[in-house]
């Protein structure tokens, strides 16, 4: 814990640690926000599925797109212009009553506009710690976000639930605006120029650790989405067990961010990781006793912050300073795919096989994920010992004594 209390005294981290955090709070909140609005208006969950979809569809498409425009118009324009169409969007919303294409509609530019916050905050981190804090800084970062997806539900629920659905939507697009200014205003912000990228949109996916990066996050997150369907269908939406169970998940996250952010990485980094991911997971599929299901997913969530870390890290690594924005877009769009298609998956499964399907699908993604860094450790770099600054996009040129 010294090395994290000692990265926190460094000037700025803990404040642009906390405003990027509060900036993307609504990430936690606006997809249960939006379930339980339009099904309040519409008397139906298959119609709120379809603008959470569209939304989803919406954040997919801008994650790389917004990034890379942050080279091109810089941080600030890009997370001015972007914040105020969403906040738009988010308002209408929940104030004015439309049918359902509607919805989608506004959903979709919802997506779209999603600031690009996580790509931006991850391009500023290597230029505010030295190369030996950027691990920890990584490791701490995906810990704390864990924070997001435990408190942000239980806000929303409880406010849509005792107040109105509409005010949940409004609390998320007040701390899309208070954290996003918070996060924008920041000298580092202003500070950080990210080059314009002379590549086209998707060239940075043929850097071997990219690659494998989107595509475990993909497995990941997917896994963790169809533990979530398969908890939920276990104790049903309205039992206290399901939050429960869910917040230990993401405590034990917490824990193993906190706990190993400090290792070196090497080749077998993210193998590691993934495979407590995929035992805790696998050891759920033995028993829907809750507190076994505890125990197991507590496990599970020891690895997972500690293997977002790794992805971030490898592509700081290995990406010229000008394509990392773009590169943690398309980490983050593999994510989001992967979180439509394990809750997809899973509730197929469940409806076939009951709660316990929710758990196939989970561990089947996890030892996927497992499976992918150990076959493909070549593409894993080796960061021991090495500088994980990003590459610069110049280099000097010798010059011949006359």
């Amino acid at each position: 814990m010294s090395s994290y209390a000692s990265l926190l005294k460094t000037p700025g981290v803990a404040r642009i640690i906390a405003a990027q955090l509060t900036a993307r709070f609504p990430s936690g909140m606006l997809s249960l926000a939006y379930l339980l609005h339009i099904e309040h208006i519409h008397n139906s969950y298959g119609a709120a599925g379809l603008v959470l979809a569209a939304t989803s569809i919406g954040q997919a498409i801008a994650g790389p797109l917004t990034s890379r425009w942050m080279g091109v118009w810089s941080m600030r324009k890009v997370l001015v212009l972007t914040m105020v169409v969403c906040t738009i969007s988010i308002f209408c919303m929940a104030f004015i009553v439309m049918p359902v294409w509607a919805y989608m509609n506004v959903g979709l530019i919802c997506g779209l506009s999603t600031p690009p916050i996580q790509p931006a905050v991850r391009t500023i981190y290597p230029k505010m710690v030295n190369s030996k804090q950027l691990t920890p800084l990584f490791s701490l970062d995906a810990s704390a976000q864990e924070i997001i997806w435990v408190a942000g539900p239980v806000i929303t629920t409880f406010v849509a639930v005792q107040i109105s659905t509409s005010l949940a939507i409004v609390l998320a697009g007040v701390l899309m605006v208070g954290g996003g200014l918070w996060f924008i205003l920041s000298p580092e912000v202003g500070r950080v120029r990210i080059p314009r990228s002379k590549r086209k949109l998707g060239v940075v996916l043929k850097k071997p650790a990219v690659l494998l990066s989107t595509i475990t996050g993909f497995l990941l997150i997917g896994a963790c989405a169809a533990v979530e369907a398969g908890v939920v269908a276990t104790f049903g939406e309205d039992g206290a067990e399901s939050g429960i169970i869910l917040a230990i998940f993401a405590l034990g996250s917490l824990a193993g961010g906190l706990a190993l952010g400090h290792l070196p990485v090497g080749p077998w980094a993210m193998a590691r990781r993934m495979f407590a991911v995929f035992v805790g997971m696998a050891l759920a599929m033995a028993s829907l006793d809750f507190w076994w299901l505890a125990i197991a997913l507590l496990v599970a969530g020891v690895g997972i912050a500690p293997a977002l870390a790794v992805m971030f890290a490898i592509v700081s690594a290995t990406v010229k300073f000008s394509d990392t924005a773009e590169a943690y877009g398309w980490v983050g769009t593999g994510q989001l795919i992967g979180a439509a298609i394990g809750s997809a998956i899973a509730g197929f499964l469940i409806d076939a096989n009951g709660a316990i399907g929710g758990f196939m699908v989970a561990a089947g993604f996890a030892f996927v994920g497992f499976l992918i860094p150990l076959i493909l450790r070549g593409w894993h770099p080796d960061l021991r010992g090495r500088e994980l600054t990003s590459l610069p996009d110049t280099a000097p040129i010798p010059i011949q004594p006359s």
